[in-house]
């Protein structure tokens, strides 16, 4: 089963004018856009599509709206799909819409979906980094800053779940769909990468609390697309916070999987996030057990501030640092 990650994700929301305008502030390109909804691509081809919550084309919801309502998985071979419909039609429904997309649901209740992978070549310029002793990226005269830059998400990165109980939820993934364990926070959940992926996870799974209410409720925790690379994201996440969007945490970069990150505040129901440059893992790999907490979160950890310049009356580099 040569699963590559979630090719898109549907959500059910309440707020469908304020979702639209945040997957076009975020970046993603729109691709359609009606009085029912919309769907905002990445420059592979992967998606975010959003329905409003009542919509009864929508599979049932499992949590209140909004929230993710299905995550369809690409694959990379029409045998793959068939191998994943005869192992999941053993003790479940298995259906298949006429474009060929297999729908079930994993045993959190989440509905889920596989189709052999749409994606496409990534049509975007190198991404150049020149560091000392090593030869250069980037040329003389080629300047790597831009003000004005149009930043486009690449791909769909993750999407974290909070389940009801994270080692039935994590069993399933592994045992079912082949999915590899790469990391573990003890408190929290495992991080999983599919077999066709190396990238440090594509599903991070959470337990979630008893009794748990919003942003904590069953359901999606975050979503991410990548981008470029720390220029992009810090760049890209600047002008998003300057647009009157929430940071919920970040800029940062983890310390498992590497990945720089800033999350958002959200009118999905949970945050999302730009990241970049995740580490990738093959099946030597042996992976690591942690509590998560703020020491094991983070390797380092920004906060946003508004613009600044050199010379501004409020602040002067001459002070001490004590000051």
């Amino acid at each position: 089963m040569r699963i590559i990650g979630p090719d898109y994700a549907v959500f059910g929301v309440e707020d469908l004018d304020a979702c639209k305008q945040y997957m076009r502030d975020y970046g993603l390109i729109e691709a359609e856009s009606s009085a029912s909804g919309g769907i905002y691509r990445a420059l592979d081809n992967t998606y975010i599509e959003i329905r409003k919550h009542s919509d009864k084309g929508l599979p049932p919801a499992m949590s209140p709206s909004p929230n993710v309502r299905e995550t369809v998985y690409g694959v990379e071979t029409k045998a793959d799909l068939e191998a994943i419909g005869a192992e999941l039609s053993r003790d479940r429904d298995v259906t298949s819409s006429a474009d060929g997309t297999l729908r079930s649901q994993d045993d959190s209740g989440f509905h889920i979906g596989f189709r052999v992978a749409r994606r496409v070549p990534i049509n975007a310029a190198p991404l150049g980094v020149n560091c000392p002793g090593q030869p250069p990226q980037r040329g003389p005269n080629i300047i790597a800053s831009y003000h004005d830059a149009v930043i486009v998400p690449r791909t769909f990165s993750h999407i974290v779940y909070f389940v009801p109980d994270v080692q039935k939820a994590e069993r399933f993934y592994i045992d079912r769909l082949k999915f590899r364990l790469v990391d573990r926070f003890t408190n929290a959940g495992p991080f999983l990468r599919p077999a066709a992926n190396q990238e440090h996870h594509t599903l991070f799974l959470i337990q979630a609390r008893p009794g748990s209410t919003g942003h904590h409720a069953i359901g999606c925790n975050h979503f991410t697309f990548h981008v470029s690379g720390a220029n992009e994201m810090f760049q890209a996440g600047w002008h998003f916070a300057r647009k009157g969007y929430k940071s919920f945490w970040g800029p940062g970069r983890h310390i498992l999987g590497s990945n720089y990150f800033w999350y958002f505040n959200s009118p999905f129901g949970c945050a999302v996030e730009y990241d970049a440059d995740m580490d990738l893992h093959d099946d030597s790999w042996v992976p690591r057990e942690v509590p998560a907490d703020k020491h094991t979160s983070q390797i380092f950890l920004f906060d946003y501030k508004e613009p600044w310049s050199p010379g501004s009356p409020e602040t002067s580099p001459s002070k001490s640092v004590m000051d």
